[in-house]
């Protein structure tokens, strides 16, 4: 083979590079692979990070997680092993200061540790809250605790103070700087309290219905921990075992897995639009860029350049093209990736490690396949132009693109970018959606273009309508184009802003004003009315009040379960711990009937909630058998509700429809909004110092402050909004170039129709008025329609991928189409305000 087409193709790049023929390509191509690598090298790193530290995160080479003692079977197995085996226990329980050092008090994470511990990593405390911290292999001694920072702030206590929790009384003697197996650092519910293992008794804060979480740990060789991982799975699956299992970096950390996963979600969205605008943007430029080419390759053929050479020289061209743009978006994407690492600083506190070569192999194999399936048909057009083109302007132009090319091209790219999401559902629903879309624009514009030609009076209507209708009706496809491009554009914008505004600001402000901050739990049967005499007095006249009862869900219709006749996750995981069962004989005021009835006082029956039903493949009237305190009860489901999650009121999985449950182990839990009155005013408690009188008359319960809590998961939230938008900018851009395309793409068409009426004495205000008219109308219509359709994909969405509420507004057509007239009208006079200034002999001298 020649090498000619080498040389051709060499030098056609180097004249259309300096002419900008292909600068709106390369600039598309590097906005959607340094978007696609921004998120590809993040997550690389993140996950790789995550792997290599998941063992001094879980502080061993295995854990077993339970919510009672570890079985005896599973210790001895490990000592058989020659594994090492250490084994913890945590929970929630107020701390409070003694009297004469403020009293105040501070739900706290405590923790209680044997020698030995931790199995893998290191413990890093400090003498002083301000002193450096240093590895340490000790643990608390006896009657000592070791607690974080904050605790000392919240509390206004020193190291050598004594800290209270249940019955006993502790030392503060360290400040923890670092505790291995606490997870990634996200969102510490409360501050963490070490002590040695020998004094948990005498806290006495383990009671029948406390919520406790042992974890024991193994390390060894990695054969013996494998054959210890694997006999314990098989032996999990026991019938005779409950409420065990193996932990992970994932179960070990539900919160920032779910978290990164849902931020991972929101930035392959914002990527997955940058990649889809950008081929819109792909496949019109190079329409552009062909039909101006058309001339140049019809002299090639005089010439004797056969067919064959003019298309490889072009697909040569495309190659080089996309590689230089595909790599400037990978070098890109690599420096825009350290915005994400900074600003989730607060998720990720491990140091990542290098980026493996997959983002870059990935980055350049999209911006090639970008290209090319989407570029590279109508030029291959190219070729075609018979050379007779030189003397006859009216023969060779471009023809619909090689539907096989084309079919193939778009295939691949819709396979990458479903492979790049990561999420199946948000692959298909972001691809198909797009591709339903396009459809969808180009059918309603092509009627709309037909309807607008028969409802303008040629006679009445103002001159400047009836040229633009003519303008738009006389290049039906030329309008159909345009509109679809603009409305694609539109479509990722619009559907972005609804993400954004509608999904997570509606969650974060889903919280009622007057709703509960304070949760408290543990609140035994004997002290429940002087618990509710305690509200009252503090001026609390509104509160939740339910008993709370342990229960664990033992078979369905009679047929005994475990978590292996499960294949969701979340059922595996519900059906291996205890339920939070609550009984009442009227139904919760925030909750809502959806199938069934809720009878008060109704034996023998349970009420359900609507979704973990779904979870279970529960339905109606399904038996239920729950062990409570060793006692089996069976009940068969009368209704399903409907649970406000967001309420921040006290809600439960399941309820049985009666005042009373006989001979049950119960506990209470309350969820009231704690006083709001100013110190200022004399004798009025401050919530601060209600809480701790709470506490002090009732040590033993835990009263959760969740204020602080959502003010931190709305932080986390924030920080993950802003990384959206960090890469939003991609979007943005991407949305910018379709839209100055598309607007562009019939510039040249512009020119001499324009140059001929002015050439016939139409003035320039006229025309002016004409170009504005046609802009407007096709953004209005591509605004509506990408409206329309932004409304329906968000819907798939958030329901389907996010798990949010839509709340789309009928107010989204009218300011879409608004927003997309100014957009079409901004676009049009950047990319056309010569049009009307080009002299017209000098347009028509082109045009020969």
């Amino acid at each position: 083979m020649s090498p000619l087409f080498l040389k051709l193709g060499w030098r056609t790049l180097l004249r259309d590079l300096r002419a900008g023929e292909l600068r709106l390509l390369i600039v598309a191509v590097t906005l959607a692979v340094a978007a696609l690598t921004a998120v590809g090298f993040f997550a690389d790193r993140l996950k790789g990070g995550l792997q290599r530290d998941a063992r001094q995160l879980l502080g061993g080479d295995a854990v077993l997680r339970s919510d009672g003692v570890t079985p005896e079977v599973f210790v001895a197995k490990a000592r058989s092993l020659g594994l090492q085996a250490i084994s913890t226990v945590t929970f929630p329980t107020m701390g409070r200061a003694l009297e004469a050092d403020g009293g105040a008090s501070k739900l706290v994470a405590f923790k209680a540790v044997p020698e030995g511990y931790p199995l893998r990593g290191n413990v890093v405390v400090a003498e002083s809250i301000e002193g450096a911290g240093a590895v340490t292999r000790e643990i608390p001694a006896s009657g000592t605790a070791w607690v974080d920072a904050s605790l000392l702030d919240a509390l206004s206590l020193r190291l050598g103070q004594t800290l209270l929790m249940g019955d006993a009384s502790f030392k503060l003697t360290r400040v923890i700087v670092q505790e291995p197996d606490r997870g990634a650092g996200f969102i510490n519910f409360s501050p963490r309290v070490m002590v040695n293992s020998a004094d948990l008794a005498a806290t006495k804060l383990i009671q029948p219905a406390s919520r406790t979480n042992y974890r024991f740990a193994v390390a060894g060789s990695e054969a013996a921990v494998k054959s210890y991982v694997q006999w314990a799975t098989q032996e999990i699956k026991m019938a005779d075992v409950r409420g065990v299992r193996l932990e992970s970096l994932e179960s070990g950390s539900p919160e920032m897995r779910q978290t990164l996963d849902r931020a991972e979600k929101f930035l392959n969205l914002v990527a997955l639009l940058a990649a889809l605008l950008s081929a819109v943007a792909v496949a019109i430029v190079a329409r552009g860029f062909a039909a101006k080419h058309l001339d140049d390759c019809a002299m090639l053929r005089v010439l004797g350049q056969p067919q064959r050479t003019i298309a490889l020289a072009y697909t040569f061209e495309f190659v080089l093209a996309g590689m230089m743009a595909s790599a400037l978006g990978v070098l890109i994407g690599y420096g825009v990736h350290y915005g994400f690492v900074l600003l989730l600083a607060g998720l990720v506190e491990t140091v990542l490690p290098a980026a493996t070569f997959w983002p870059v192999a990935f980055g350049m194999g999209m911006g090639l396949t970008l290209l090319l399936a989407f570029g590279l048909p109508p030029v291959l057009q190219l070729a075609q132009v018979p050379p007779l083109r030189v003397i006859r302007r009216d023969v060779g132009n471009l023809r619909p693109a090689s539907l096989a090319v084309l079919l193939v091209g778009i295939l691949g790219f819709a396979a990458l970018l479903v492979a790049a999401s990561s999420d199946l559902k948000l692959g298909l629903i972001a691809v198909g959606g797009f591709a339903g879309a396009v459809l969808v624009f180009a059918a309603s514009s092509y009627l709309a273009v037909r309807l607008l030609r028969a409802s303008v009076n040629e006679a009445t209507a103002p001159r400047w309508l009836v040229l633009a209708t003519r303008q738009l009706s006389a290049r039906p496809a030329y309008a159909v184009v345009q509109v679809s491009a603009l409305a694609v554009g539109l479509l990722a914008l619009m559907l972005l802003v609804l993400l954004r505004t509608d999904l997570i600001s509606s969650w974060r402000n889903a919280t009622p004003p007057d709703a509960p901050n304070r949760f408290v739990i543990n609140v035994q049967p004997e002290q429940g009315e002087a618990f509710q005499k305690a509200l009252r007095d503090g001026g609390v006249s509104k509160f939740d009040w339910y008993p709370m009862i342990r229960g664990r869900l033992v078979a369905v219709n009679g047929k005994a379960i475990t978590p292996d006749d499960f294949a969701d996750d979340r059922a595996k995981r519900l059906v291996d711990r205890e339920f939070n069962l609550s009984n009442s004989s009227d139904m919760p005021s925030h909750n809502k009937v959806v199938a069934g009835r809720w009878t008060a006082d109704e034996n023998d029956a349970i009420s359900v909630e609507d979704g973990i039903a779904k979870t279970l493949g529960l339905k109606l009237d399904d038996a239920l058998s729950f062990d409570i305190g060793g006692q089996i009860k069976v009940t068969k489901i009368s209704s399903l509700r409907a649970v406000d999650w967001g309420s921040m009121r006290v809600n439960f999985f399941a309820m049985y429809p009666v005042a009373q449950l006989a001979d049950v182990p119960v506990s209470y839990i309350s969820a009231f909004r704690a006083p709001e009155r100013v110190a200022a005013v004399a004798g009025q408690p401050t919530p601060r110092s209600f809480d701790n009188e709470l506490v002090k008359a009732f040590p033993n319960i835990t009263n959760v402050d969740m204020s602080s809590t959502i003010a931190q998961v709305q932080r986390v939230l924030d920080q993950v909004i802003r990384a959206v938008e960090f890469l939003f900018g991609f979007t943005l851009a991407a949305g910018l170039v379709v839209l100055f395309a598309a607007i562009t793409a019939t510039r040249e068409e512009r020119a001499r129709e324009f140059a001929i009426m002015r050439a016939v004495g139409a003035r320039a205000s006229l025309l002016r008025q004409v170009q504005r008219a046609e802009l407007a109308g096709v953004g209005l219509l591509a605004g509506f329609l990408a409206s329309i359709v932004a409304l329906a994909v968000g819907w798939g969405l958030a329901r389907f991928v996010f798990n949010f509420n839509w709340t789309g507004s009928w107010t989204v057509p009218v300011l879409g189409s608004l927003a997309g007239a100014a957009l079409a009208l901004a676009a049009g006079w950047w990319g056309l305000r010569s049009v009307l200034n080009t002299p017209v002999v000098e347009t028509l001298r082109k045009a020969q």
